[in-house]
């Protein structure tokens, strides 16, 4: 076996629709304990020599957590609207990396402990045919967005209240293949799962970026004039500096290019949303949903807020709260939960 080379790695992203490497991570001690004979003699110490303890060392290269500790969160919030109107609708967005790696995370207890009205799952990267048994949960109703390309994109919606409607994609076949974009209609309001494409490392799918951007906020915008719009999803941006541990290193990698960030400003601005984590934290620095799986990055806390839920000015009434559970594990992003009263 030839030997390890030794990388510097760096914990900034550069994210890719193809998903992030998992370092190969494991303890290693070099001290291996043999069993001694009869006959073998003992060494002679040296006056003045270093204890064996002192002339090994040990490396440790430690994993990020990948299970959650239940027991030791808390899945309440007492949060009311303006006019002082108790939540009564939790939404949560989650790119979960994998559904079938989430599934053997634990995710499917959490969604028994946080129990959302609506989950949506981004980066589900599961074929139809490959669908595991365990996704059917008594009491919700079940909708997927399968991409052409086995273990690429890919959308799930869990929810309580069947939708009068499911519709799915963009109207572009060129994303459209790809499984990113669930349109789910209630009664009152719309929920979107999305799962924007990025810009790929070395920016080369920027341009496909940039071309989905304004087909998104026309059909947003569509939406918006029928009914209020609940958006859920991997937007793949960190829209502000605060949005980011390292900003000045990262302003030409995907997802903190100066394109994608104005991209996302203009969707705010002219289809009329809101960040709701920025409206109610608008300071609150290290508020992270990603983190590479390279370098400890999680344990670090060097991490990219990309996961949102925007929520049309019309619903701003209705807002109660919204929190980042990064105490959540399962994937190399965390939920993102919504608390309403609809």
């Amino acid at each position: 076996m030839p030997p390890k080379k030794k990388i510097k790695v760096d914990s900034s992203r550069n994210p890719s629709d193809d998903g992030n490497l998992e370092s190969d991570c494991e303890i290693r001690n070099p001290i291996e304990q043999k069993s001694k004979t009869a006959d073998e003699k003992k060494p002679k110490r040296k006056k003045n020599s270093s204890t064996d303890a002192e002339n090994i060392k040990v490396t440790q290269v430690f994993q990020n957590k990948t299970s959650t500790e239940f027991h030791e969160q808390d899945f309440g919030n007492t949060s009311k609207t303006p006019d002082g109107k108790k939540w009564n609708t939790k939404v949560v967005t989650w790119n979960v990396d994998g559904l079938r790696a989430w599934i053997k995370k634990g995710g499917l207890d959490y969604l028994e402990h946080e129990n959302p009205d609506i989950l949506c799952l981004q980066e589900t990267k599961c074929s139809k045919s490959k669908l595991p048994q365990e996704v059917v949960v008594p009491g919700y109703h079940t909708y997927w967005c399968f991409s052409e390309a086995d273990g690429h994109a890919g959308l799930g919606l869990y929810t309580k209240v069947k939708p009068d409607t499911v519709s799915y994609g963009i109207g572009i076949p060129e994303f459209d293949k790809e499984g990113r974009l669930i349109i789910a209609e209630y009664n009152t309001f719309y929920v979107v799962n999305v799962y924007v494409p990025n810009s790929g490392r070395k920016l080369v799918t920027l341009d496909k970026r940039l071309k989905w951007n304004p087909k998104f906020q026309e059909l947003i915008k569509d939406l918006d004039s029928k009914k209020p719009v609940i958006i859920c999803g991997d937007m793949n941006v960190a829209h502000q500096e605060i949005d980011i541990a390292n900003p000045k290193s990262n302003k030409r990698n995907a997802g903190f290019t100066q394109e994608e960030r104005d991209g996302f400003s203009e969707l705010l601005k002219s289809a009329a949303l809101t960040d709701c984590f920025r409206q109610k934290h608008p300071d609150v620095n290290g508020a992270y949903t990603f983190w590479t799986y390279m370098a400890n990055a999680r344990k670090k806390n060097i991490g990219w807020r990309l996961d949102y839920c925007l929520l049309s000015k019309k619903l701003m009434a209705n807002f109660c709260d919204c929190c980042i559970r990064s105490e959540v594990y399962g994937s190399d992003h965390c939920p993102v939960v919504s608390f309403l009263h609809l």
